[in-house]
């Protein structure tokens, strides 16, 4: 299932802020966008097959102030972190395959990336602040 940050599915949202927390991977979207309409269903089924990754679906205007000053250029935009460390900041294609791919193998990787911009720091930390209030 697919965590969000407001309704019934944002309970699962404290597993991205356990002791050991999996890694978190979150889908930039907004609910206009058609594309993002068709790869929702692609990202659910990653979430369903892949119970060991959290994945978060963010609308970038409902979650606006969540988002700060987040400048999403493209959509599926996918954020990867794991507990504070950032894995992935970047648009991908909105192919389930292809997706599928990078989450394999961000799960697998450990190091983390350098010199990311602070908004991508403020939306993690921010991510990570509700989840510790879920």
């Amino acid at each position: 299932m697919i965590i969000t940050t407001t309704g019934t599915a944002r309970g699962g949202l404290s597993r991205i802020a356990a002791a050991d927390p999996p890694l978190a991977v979150v889908a930039l979207c907004a609910a206009w966008c058609n594309t993002c309409a068709e790869f929702r269903q692609a990202f659910e089924v990653i979430a369903m097959q892949r119970s060991d990754v959290a994945c978060v679906w963010l609308d970038i205007e409902d979650d606006a102030e969540l988002c700060g000053d987040l400048d999403v250029q493209s959509f599926p935009t996918i954020l990867a972190f794991r507990g504070t460390d950032i894995m992935h900041y970047g648009v991908t294609a909105p192919l389930g395959g292809v997706v599928a791919r990078l989450v394999d193998e961000l799960a697998t990787r450990a190091q983390p990336l350098r010199d990311v911009p602070e908004p991508v720091t403020a939306l993690r930390d921010g991510l990570l602040a509700r989840a510790h209030a879920a």
